[in-house]
């Protein structure tokens, strides 16, 4: 059964359908928001991508029953836990409004504009000292929310790259928890942008000084098909210390998986004959030992 994704008891969550996306899509898009003094944006990836059918129309496709709710839940918990405190902002509720950003640059810049519309509908308001308004009549009239203080996420760093863009002009911070791209270490470039997690070159200096320390001159480089700066940033290290990269196998997802499990049933293969044949200790050590590097 999929897990309840807006449903908490212990916060005061707010639920609404707003439409974004043009008339052609007609996407109407679950947004969390919990109220508070402060409000923190955040872009998760609840649902996959558009299919190619729907890239289009920015449908989204299928829930991320573990990927995406997990991390909605995540805020959720960790701000329950920060108002629960009055050691850690007496006198100060922090609040919350989450959108889908569907792993998709598209409907992340869509939903980001969202947060934007918001902050300019507020500033708008305390210019005037009114309340929520709206220049067409026939429109429904908007609810006044507070503008987010910074904005979490994406996911992607692709996606974070045209996120940041956006946001960096209307002097909004954000904060990616799993954007590990170098280019988004520029601040000359992305002057908003902050990470909680090491970029592709510091993971690579990382793996390099393992190499280093056990003295290993062979490489072999296994990774699945797609973007793979990390690996790009790894190999141009490894040359630059003088290191031997020999192999580097290039493995599409399907492949990943057809590879583990013909050698898991190689192997069991092998080792059923080994032991049900009545061979010495000697000829059986050596059968085990040909499984082993054969499998």
């Amino acid at each position: 059964m999929i897990p309840m994704i807006w449903i908490i008891l212990a916060l005061p969550v707010w639920a609404w359908r707003g439409t974004v996306g043009d008339a052609q899509s007609n996407e109407r898009r679950v947004v969390a928001h919990i109220p508070g003094d402060i409000i923190i944006g955040a872009l998760f990836s609840v649902h996959h991508q558009p299919t190619a059918d729907k890239v289009h129309e920015r449908k989204c496709g299928s829930v991320r029953e573990q990927y995406g709710i997990q991390r909605v839940e995540a805020m959720l918990h960790t701000l329950d836990r920060i108002n629960a405190d009055p050691r850690i902002l007496p006198n100060i509720s922090l609040g919350c409004e989450i959108r889908d950003s569907c792993w998709h640059s598209a409907v992340a810049l869509e939903q980001s504009i969202e947060f934007i519309r918001d902050s300019l509908v507020s500033s708008d308001e305390a210019e005037v000292g009114g309340g929520p308004r709206c220049a067409d009549p026939a429109a429904t009239p908007m609810r006044g929310k507070k503008p987010i203080v910074g904005l979490i996420g994406p996911g992607s760093s692709s996606v974070a790259i045209q996120v940041q863009n956006l946001l960096q002009l209307f002097n909004i911070p954000q904060i990616a928890y799993s954007a590990t791209s170098m280019d988004l270490s520029d601040k000359s470039l992305y002057k908003y942008f902050m990470r909680v997690v090491p970029s592709d070159a510091q993971q690579a200096r990382a793996m390099v000084d393992i190499v280093k320390r056990y003295n290993w001159s062979y490489v072999s480089a296994i990774h699945t098909e797609g973007k793979n700066s990390t690996l790009s940033v790894c190999l141009s290290v490894f040359r630059s210390v003088f290191l031997s990269v020999f192999l580097s196998v290039f493995l599409s997802v399907f492949l990943s998986v057809f590879l583990s499990v013909f050698l898991s049933v190689c192997l069991s293969v092998c080792l059923s004959v080994c032991l049900s044949v009545s061979l010495s200790v000697f000829l059986s050590s050596f059968c085990l030992s040909f499984c082993l590097s054969f499998c």
